[in-house]
């Protein structure tokens, strides 16, 4: 009989909330029930808010007896089901509503109006109007019984320990008053039950749940909290009476979440109680209970109240509408799941409930209960029995995909893969969501999709990218395309490749540039590339390009240059050093001068991939292009542009004058006369000066400075630098005649020659603007300079005397000799103690020391005789006494 590890998988025929009940269900009651099952087919779920639960309907057995009879209460174990019925009987059913054979029990006369299971699931107690309490036992009768109470019996307990020997074998009934019983011995043979009554009439007890040591029961007035270990009510919960909705009208549901944790709904009002054990002085000094009961969350809802019970962190309420539909019937229950608050409530989903006949039914006629160690909550209406279930991460995720919520049903079996789906995993979600995404056009996303899904899996990649090609979007998915190891079938990229051809022609060349070569065949593409250009545009620049990249792919590296040379593109470079093509590229070289001149001077420098000679005779008919490279090759490497100088110089002259006289400065490899024929030719005077200078011909020079350049700053520059009187006299005499040219000579020769020269050969008579000025500016010159001679002289004079006196003093200073040091002729001690042996020492200025008796040729001696540097003076000094 034990169920409870069965899986909700036994309920795969039956349909969810929104739903209802299964088609064989629908179809086997249609002629009855046409109305309930167009309810059911309309029955719908907030689409915002995911649901918690699913529902299954209870089946088999359950629905031939409610055909019969009609459901009255519910109680419900871990291993079965007791079902009451208005005709007084008790069924026991599994979990999925069979009937267990031989435990169908006739109880009572009247409709059974609780049913109460022990812990164990060995017995059951019930109670009915017709004042009768039975308790029976499953596996034995020994602790049986059959009450007559003599009135009307709205509800019963067992002790969850009944099936205990020595448990006292305790159930509490509840009429007007609540009445605890436990089994008494009167002899060995003969047994009776003792009744206590707990408390007396508060205006009928409702409802009675037991847990542990605590009774919970609800009356009239308000719910009470028994502890039945220390005989004493913990208090009182009163309820607010409204009179539209009076509390006696209305069954009080009690539910206990744990140990210490009671729910309670009661006509709108729920009310969450927390047992807590007082401090021990507080409640010995005051004689109080030690355990208090405080409410911790107390809310009101929109609905009449039928069941409760706990879903994790969550309630579950059964509620009644508590107004009419429009034609003043009842309208369908619902399953709320409510997150609670001290004060109020966070509705987290609602479920309508298509349950048989619910438009004539009211508040009472529907129960609610909890199988805790599962989380199953059984929906009870006279004519139905529903069983509403937790999600499972499998439904969960279907829930999640039916909604069209993929990217977080992805997300969910990211989290719960491995552990919990049996159903599915996130490549079945995964391609679902991509065909759901292809339906919607969403093709961009599909495409990326893709690349999370289907990872390195070849197979999966080709059967799904088969779907983007019958729809033409293959452009979605190529850049996600596997590469490398993984790549897939070249067939596959060539369909890629030939899309993008016909539709997007700049794409085709982003991928021949990104894409190996090795992924598609390659002389295929080629063939469709040029089959199109001839079809549509020959001269398509994008797809030319693309052709060149193919041709290089080939290996056909003529073709490719050619062409990239034919478009002007400058990735011809990039091919050459990639390819290293430098011997084949003779013939291009004006033509890639011509496409990027910078560039191509720099390849070809580079490490000599093409010589000079190569460059030179190939650039001979383009002087432009020639002056270009030479010129960055003298910059270069000075030694392999020496033959070439004699041109540069032509070429500086023709294309970029302001390098040639730099040029002519700081290289000497050119023959001169032919440079100076050049710049004759062009009348660089300037060049033409420095070119007659160095050939030695510097009056010319100098003509050429004043005649043509009429730069007298220059010339006498010119004739500072070759300090040639000569010169100075033929500038004196070109400029006898330009009186302002005497003026500045005046102002400038005064400190570099006798400025007599220049005064004794002017003219008497000649008109000199600003002579005065510049004859007092000679002779302050002539001054200066005749002072600074002095000057330098007195400073000469004074140096020469001092130096000679610091020469004296050094040489007269003396000089230190240690008791270590030893005569470096004998290699004895300097210095002794016996003066008997003690002779005078000779110090030479290099600090060698002698004795002057191992001296004996002292007055030959010139400098010392270990160094011998030169000549040094001797310092003759007298033995330490």
């Amino acid at each position: 009989m034990d169920t409870t590890n069965q899986s909700s998988d036994e309920f795969k025929h039956v349909k969810t909330s929104v739903e209802g009940i299964d088609e064989k269900e629908k179809v086997k009651n249609d002629e009855d029930e046409d109305d309930d099952d167009e309810d059911e087919r309309n029955s719908t779920v907030s689409e915002e808010a995911e649901p918690k639960l699913k529902y299954v309907r209870m089946m088999n057995d359950v629905q031939n007896i409610l055909t019969k009879d009609a459901a009255s209460c519910i109680a419900v174990h871990p291993k079965f089901v007791c079902v009451g019925s208005l005709w007084g009987m008790i069924h026991l059913l599994d979990h999925q509503g069979n009937n267990i054979r031989g435990k169908e029990l006739r109880a009572h006369s009247v409709a059974v109006n609780q049913i109460s299971i022990d812990q164990n699931g060995d017995f059951i107690a019930s109670c009915s109007d017709d004042g009768k309490v039975f308790v029976y036992g499953l596996y034995s009768t020994e602790n049986n019984h059959d009450m007559v109470i003599g009135r009307l019996v709205k509800s019963v307990a067992i002790d969850p320990n009944y099936f205990k020997a020595g448990s006292g074998r305790r159930f509490v009934t509840g009429d007007e008053r609540l009445v605890l019983h436990e089994k008494t011995f009167l002899s060995r043979l003969k047994s009776s039950v003792k009744s206590t009554v707990l408390c007396e009439a508060e205006g009928g007890v409702q409802n009675i749940k037991w847990n542990g040591q605590f009774i919970a029961w609800a009356s009239d007035i308000g719910v009470r909290v028994y502890d039945v270990d220390a005989h004493c009510s913990l208090g009182l919960i009163k309820w607010t009476r409204n009179p539209k909705a009076l509390p006696e009208h209305y069954r009080c549901n009690l539910c206990w979440k744990n140990a210490t944790t009671l729910l309670v709904g009661w006509v709108d009002t729920v009310r969450i109680l927390v047992i807590r054990k007082r401090n021990p002085i507080e409640y010995s000094r005051r004689e109080l209970p030690e355990y208090v009961v405080e409410p911790v969350s107390t809310f009101t809802t929109d609905f009449f109240i039928c069941g409760i019970g706990p879903l994790d962190n969550y309630l579950v309420l059964l509620g009644y509408m508590k107004e009419m539909d429009e034609n003043g019937k009842a309208q369908r229950p619902q399953l709320y799941v409510l997150e609670p608050r001290p004060e109020d409530y966070i509705e987290v989903c609602t479920d309508g409930l298509s349950l048989r006949g619910y438009q004539e039914y009211k508040c009472n006629d529907y129960h609610l209960e909890c199988l805790l160690e599962e989380n199953h909550f059984f929906i009870v209406s006279p004519k139905d029995v529903v069983v509403a279930i937790p999600y499972d991460a499998d439904d969960r995720v279907q829930w999640l995909m039916e909604h069209g919520k993929y990217e977080t049903a992805m997300q969910a079996v990211t989290e719960l893969e491995g552990r919990n789906l049996k159903k599915y995993n996130l490549l079945k979600v995964g391609r679902a969501y991509l065909d759901h995404l292809l339906s919607q056009n969403k093709f961009e996303e599909a495409g990326k999709l893709c690349l999370k899904i289907l990872g390195k899996d070849k197979q999966l990649w080709e059967e799904e990218v088969f779907k983007f090609a019958r729809q033409q979007q293959l452009r979605a998915v190529s850049q996600y395309l596997p590469n490398g190891d993984n790549a897939l079938d070249p067939h596959i990229y060539e369909m890629v490749l030939y899309e993008y051809l016909k539709i997007d022609p700049q794409g085709f060349l982003r991928l021949v540039k990104e894409w190996s070569p090795t992924l598609y065949n390659v002389p295929a593409v080629v063939n469709a590339v040029l089959e199109h250009l001839l079809v549509n545009d020959k001269d398509n620049v994008v797809l030319l390009e693309a052709l060149a990249i193919l041709y290089s792919h080939e290996k056909k590296y003529d073709k490719s240059m050619a062409m990239y040379l034919k478009l002007r593109h400058k990735d011809v470079f990039k091919l050459i050093h990639k390819y290293n093509l430098y011997t084949s590229i003779h013939d291009m070289i004006e033509g890639l001068m011509d496409l990027d001149a910078e560039q191509a001077i720099n390849m070809f420098l580079e490490k000599d991939r093409v010589s000079s000679e190569v460059v030179v005779s190939h650039l001979e008919s383009n002087q432009l292009y020639l002056y270009l490279y030479l010129d960055a090759l003298e910059k270069k490497d000075v030694e392999a542009s020496k033959k070439y100088h004699g041109k540069l110089v032509r070429l500086y002259a023709e294309f970029d004058r302001e390098k040639l006289l730099p040029f002519l400065r700081r290289r000497d490899q050119y023959p001169i006369q032919e440079a100076l024929n050049i710049c004759h030719e062009r009348s660089f005077y300037p060049e033409m000066v420095y070119l007659l200078d160095r050939m030695g011909n510097t009056k010319d020079a100098l003509v050429l400075i004043m005649q043509e350049l009429q730069d007298i700053d220059h010339a006498i520059t010119f004739c500072k630098e070759h300090d040639d009187l000569e010169l100075w006299q033929d500038l004196i005499t070109y400029s006898l005649n330009q009186p302002e040219f005497i003026t500045f000579l005046l102002q400038k020769i005064g400190t570099y020659i006798d400025p007599r020269i220049l005064i004794q050969k002017i003219e008497n008579g000649l008109k000199i603007e600003g002579l005065q000025n510049s004859l007092v500016k000679m002779m302050q010159d002539y001054n200066l300079q005749v002072s600074v001679q002095e000057g330098c002289k007195k400073i000469l004079v004074t140096d020469y005397f001092n130096l000679h006196k610091k020469l004296v003093g050094l040489q007269q200073r003396g000089i230190s000799i240690d008791d270590d040091q030893v005569c470096g002729a004998c290699h004895r001690k300097i210095i002794v103690k016996d003066l008997s042996h003690a002779s005078k020492v000779i110090v030479f200025f290099c600090k060698h020391t002698f004795h002057e008796d191992c001296l004996p040729t002292l007055g030959l001696l010139e400098s010392c005789v270990i160094c011998k540097p030169g000549k040094n003076d001797l310092v003759t000094a007298s033995p330490r006494k």
